[in-house]
């Protein structure tokens, strides 16, 4: 026998030789097929050393976890948004509200650059970036109250950077929430299937929570396998809605009426007890997520299908028909969640700290969650890829870029190098029960059709339409999950900054400061969404980049509140830690930014495109139907411009006050004493009650 050891040391050093072959068979593979089990294989393998490795050096040496210490989910229990749950729930609700559309939606997207660069960056940059600012931040929020991501920079980096911090996030929220909820309603416009079965997630999320805390409490297994059954079955019965004329109608809604009852859902979920609608959902939609994805794996395992799209394409010069912009660097902001995401430093900083029992298993939340979405982002990569890319470019490519007829798009597409056929996307559109796949803007349906050929091939050819349902509902629970819990963390964020002001609006147990608050920030994200569902280019041509820009510079000002935190509380030799991610995060983030503020590329720089447009319309070279849209766009244009200006200015704020703040710790000056709270003994015992 080996000594315990030596055994793991051989083991994880054949983890390792594998990751590595796997790794240089997806890099240095040019014109010969790539097939998809080699990205299973190098993304397990990385995942695993990172966990295993990488976080626990960040547990131990430098977080210094403390099982025995009193969480705020134990010192603050209010029965409403503190409360102590139980770890899986509490990992399925962060997973769940973590993973919205980046993972799926963003690996999408970055495929028209091809498979090399995005795969690269959602392993790199999840293990040494993403990863540890989730973990961090909630071990950060855990030790402070479970205050949220704006209010731990007012507390940490004084007035000028925290005030800049509040704004910027507050600001930033509005635009990604807004996003999320564009991408679900493309994916849910005439599709009475989809928004049937999303629907029904509402009522079941619902029951599940009054049976886990009223009915049954503590019976976590039997309310998973009765909530799991039941959201399987709405899927089928949407089917059944889709073929019944009376009650398809009642589900055959345009893009502006879906965005109206996402906005009301949206502050249902803001207002409502966090355990009767938001832990719950988060909860089921997590068995959906990872069964799904599991699911998605065994297909891959058993088909192993070869990668269609070449490593890299022709669109890296910024020529790409889904989003203009060069490979460096708007790879790295479209991939956005799959990697690095700012969204997540809020749900790990707003509603998770606000549940967890433990802060030993902030690792297995916080790293491990994001860990997981990350490999998701990597299915979703691998359904985009195996698709014909003339197909994939057909599905994503906007109207007003390859044109609006079947046949403009089908000549446009293959002028590109990529052949495609009018016929073959009919079948296809029919297959998939829709009545067209072209034009259909966002990556949610393009991913749903790779996901629905792959799980046909290896379960069923005779249940595609159910199958491309069923992934629309599965990518839907994922950005709606998002959406909820965003709104959840914007309320709790707004209610700091008004809490400055006005005490009572700060107090979460307040429900009239509640509701106004709750008001406010539905209001603010239910603008751009509605905007979005009327803009003639579909909303994510320009919103997206925006989302990614955006996205990126919130998770720069989490990282800036992390490294001060680690240099004022005694762990500057540690600080690399976040400041590596920080320090990449800033570059690429102001060179997008920049790009899309100056840029003379009508389809990259917000104000050319303005401009362009402006003069058009002037010298009456549109057409009427243009003229009529113009104006409209020509405001998104400078909003977006503006915002971007916005946020790229509050984030160097954020940098030179992290930057004074450490100094003023080196040099013995004065400057904000730490804000964490004093360590409490944990009275809660595990006594949870098992099934």
């Amino acid at each position: 026998m080996l000594p315990r050891k030596l055994t793991a040391i051989l083991i994880w050093s054949a983890v390792a030789l594998l990751g590595a072959s796997a790794l240089g068979g997806i890099a240095l593979s040019r014109g010969e097929p790539v097939s998809s089990l080699w990205f299973v294989t190098a993304a397990v393998c990385v995942y695993a050393l990172g966990y295993r490795f990488y976080s626990a050096f960040v547990a131990s040496r430098v977080l210094l976890l403390d099982a025995s210490r009193a969480t705020p989910a134990e010192r603050f229990n209010d029965g409403r948004d503190f409360v102590p749950t139980h770890r899986w729930v509490v990992f399925g609700h962060h997973f769940a509200a973590i993973a919205g559309p980046g993972p799926l939606i963003g690996p999408t997207l970055a495929a028209q650059f091809g498979y090399l660069p995005g795969t690269l960056w959602l392993l790199i940059g999840a293990v040494f970036g993403g990863c540890v600012q989730d973990f961090v931040i909630l071990v950060c929020s855990i030790r402070r109250d479970a205050r949220s991501l704006g209010q731990m920079a007012r507390d940490e980096l004084g007035p000028i950077g925290g005030s800049a911090a509040l704004i910027g996030v507050m600001a930033i929220m509005i635009i990604l929430i807004a996003v999320l909820g564009l991408v679900v309603v493309n994916a849910m416009k005439h599709s009475p299937w989809a928004t049937s079965t999303v629907a029904a997630t509402i009522p079941i999320a619902v029951l599940i929570g009054l049976y886990m805390r009223e009915i049954r409490p503590g019976r976590v297994i039997e309310a998973t396998l009765i909530g799991v059954t039941l959201l399987v079955l709405s899927v089928a019965g949407g089917g059944w809605i889709d073929h019944h004329p009376a009650l398809r109608a009642w589900f055959d809604h345009d893009a502006p009426t879906l965005a109206l009852m996402i906005i009301a859902y949206g502050f249902a979920a803001a207002v409502l007890p966090v355990w009767l609608l938001l832990a719950p959902r988060d909860y089921l939609s997590t068995f959906m997520k990872l069964g799904t994805i599991a699911a998605l794996a065994v297909a891959i395992l058993i088909l192993h299908p070869d990668i269609k799209m070449p490593a890299l394409t022709a669109f890296i010069d910024g020529t790409g028909p889904i989003f203009g912009g060069r490979l460096f660097p708007f790879v790295f902001i479209t991939i956005a969640c799959g990697a690095v995401s700012g969204f997540h430093a809020l749900i790990s900083s707003g509603t998770t700290p606000k549940l967890l029992a433990n802060e030993a298993d902030a690792r297995f939340i916080g790293y491990g969650a994001m860990m997981m979405e990350s490999f998701v982002a990597i299915m979703a990569m691998i359904a985009a890829t195996v698709l014909d890319p003339g197909v994939y470019f057909a599905i994503n490519s906007p109207a007003g870029v390859v044109g609006k007829e079947a046949a403009d798009a089908v000549a446009t597409i293959s002028s590109w190098g990529f052949p495609v056929d009018g016929e073959q996307m009919a079948a296809l559109a029919r297959e998939m029960g829709e009545a067209t796949l072209f034009a259909r803007t966002g990556g949610a349906p393009s991913l749903a059709v790779g996901m629905a050929s792959l799980f046909a091939s290896a379960f069923g050819d005779g249940l595609l339409s159910l199958w491309y349902h069923f992934a629309i509902m599965f990518e839907a629970l994922f950005i709606l999950t998002t959406l909820d819990a965003g709104t959840r963390v914007a309320r709790f964020m707004l209610q700091d900054l008004l809490g400055n002001w006005l005490p009572s609006l700060g107090r979460t147990g307040w429900y009239p400061g509640v509701l106004f608050t709750s008001a406010l920030v539905v209001a603010g994200w239910g603008y751009f969404l509605y905007m979005g569902t009327i803009d003639p280019l579909g909303g994510i041509n320009s919103l997206w980049p925006l989302f990614g820009i955006a996205n990126q510079m919130l998770a720069a000002i989490a990282l800036c509140v992390a490294t001060t935190i680690l240099v004022k509380t005694g762990k500057a030799v540690h600080a690399w830690v976040t400041a590596l991610p920080l320090s990449w995060l800033i570059v690429v983030t102001s060179s997008a930014a920049w790009d899309k503020l100056f840029s003379s590329e009508l389809r990259v720089g917000f104000l050319a495109h303005a401009r362009d447009l402006g003069d058009k319309l002037t010298a009456g070279l549109l057409s009427a139907d243009q003229a009529a849209k113009a104006p409209q766009l020509i405001f998104n244009d400078y909003l977006d411009a503006a915002l971007t200006a916005a946020f790229l200015g509050l984030s160097w704020v954020l940098v030179a006050d992290t930057l004074r703040v450490c100094y003023c710790v080196f040099a013995k000056r004065p400057h904000p004493p730490s804000s964490e709270s004093p360590h409490l003994p944990s009275r809660l015992a595990e006594d949870w009650v098992r099934d």
